[in-house]
């Protein structure tokens, strides 16, 4: 199990990023999974996390894996291959955290910065805090959710969510 490391927290160091899924079109990120990854990217060039994780399976609509979509489109912006690592099993918030605690634990790594959509990073904290990652949230700095429209069913359904996992975990 990964422990929390506050020497991480207290100098604003963290080993790794991991970001959360979101979707591809063909091979390229869809814009909110482009918004999370252009996030994680700055963080690395901010020298605020040596790695970047990248989370996300292939749906059988899809040319490639969440997460090698994520990969390719971060090796594009100059990030060096040897700072990115990547799952390719989960298709779900929850495994995609299950698979990155076990590549940060193949790697050694103890600390990791959650990075998502503002309304979805509550959820991804306390399932990988219930996981026992030492993980704390960064937010994309700006949503693609911008509109009523789009912003109440994505709140109604994490609000929903979170509440599935205080009354049956997961």
């Amino acid at each position: 199990m990964i422990l929390l490391r506050q020497t991480a927290l207290l100098f604003g160091l963290w080993l790794t990023v991991i970001a959360l899924w979101m979707a591809v079109i063909g091979d390229t990120p869809a814009p909110v999974f482009a918004a999370r990854i252009d996030h994680a990217i700055t963080l690395y060039r901010a020298g605020r996390i040596k790695k970047i994780l990248f989370t996300g399976g292939r749906s059988s609509e899809d040319e490639l894996s969440e997460s090698a979509a994520a990969r390719d489109y971060a090796l594009k912006a100059e990030v060096p291959s040897e700072a990115i690592l990547f799952e390719q099993k989960s298709r779900t918030t929850h495994q995609n955290l299950i698979e990155a605690q076990t590549v940060m634990v193949r790697n050694d790594l103890t600390s990791a910065l959650l990075v998502s959509d503002p309304l979805h990073l509550r959820r991804a904290q306390i399932m990988a805090w219930d996981l026992g990652i030492d993980a704390r949230p960064s937010a994309t700095p700006s949503t693609r959710y911008q509109t009523w429209s789009t912003q109440g069913p994505f709140l109604v359904r994490e609000v929903f969510y979170i509440h599935v996992i205080w009354l049956f975990g997961q």
